[in-house]
């Protein structure tokens, strides 16, 4: 049963780990509905799999590789401290760890000529991300109609929720500099 309390409520950082909340099969299914994916995508953040099961589902080629081994990874790594792009790989699509989204859509941005990341909607309010927010290629942000079911904490045992917190899936394209930034609302539900 789900409690329906739209309050944020974050966790305390040192209860918060790796930052491991895997992203909800929905999220993923929407996303594909939405977007056209390369079929070859690094997913560098994959933590127990999430987000590549569902792509791996629909045919696309996935790398999975994360900072720590939860199990079933291509690679083990730190992604900020890559050098390149992983081999043979178009894209970059992951849900990044919310402590070190900005470092990760900064990285992600070098490296890939697509890169998609899911990110709290408040993500586009800063001044300081204004050196990966403008003239960067920001092409499409793909809205959540609705709250996202709650992404719990890497082994949540609490109360289930819906999310406090507005995501969206945001779209960046090497070239796209001058194009405006397309809102798109999407929904999760079929």
């Amino acid at each position: 049963m789900l409690d329906h309390s739209s309050q944020v409520q974050r966790h305390p950082q040192a209860e918060r780990g790796l930052d491991l909340y895997e992203t909800p099969a929905v999220a993923v299914e929407a996303l594909l509905r939405a977007e056209k994916l390369a079929a070859r995508i690094w997913e560098p953040a994959a933590g127990r799999g999430a987000i590549v099961r569902v792509l791996r589902e629909h045919g696309h080629h996935v790398v999975a590789s994360d900072v720590f081994d939860y199990g079933g990874l291509d690679f083990v790594g730190d992604f900020l401290a890559q050098e390149q792009m992983s081999v043979g790989c178009d894209a970059i699509v992951t849900n990044p760890p919310f402590m070190i989204a900005e470092p990760f859509v900064e990285r992600a941005l070098e490296l890939a000529p697509l890169v998609i990341m899911l990110l709290r909607l408040a993500f586009l309010e800063s001044e300081r991300r204004c050196h990966i927010l403008e003239g960067r290629g920001l092409a499409r942000v793909h809205v959540f109609r609705k709250r996202l079911p709650m992404m719990h904490r890497d082994q949540w045992a609490g109360k289930k929720a819906n999310s406090g917190m507005a995501f969206a899936w945001m779209v960046w394209l090497r070239g796209y500099n001058d194009g405006p930034t397309i809102i798109n609302r999407i929904s999760w539900e079929r």
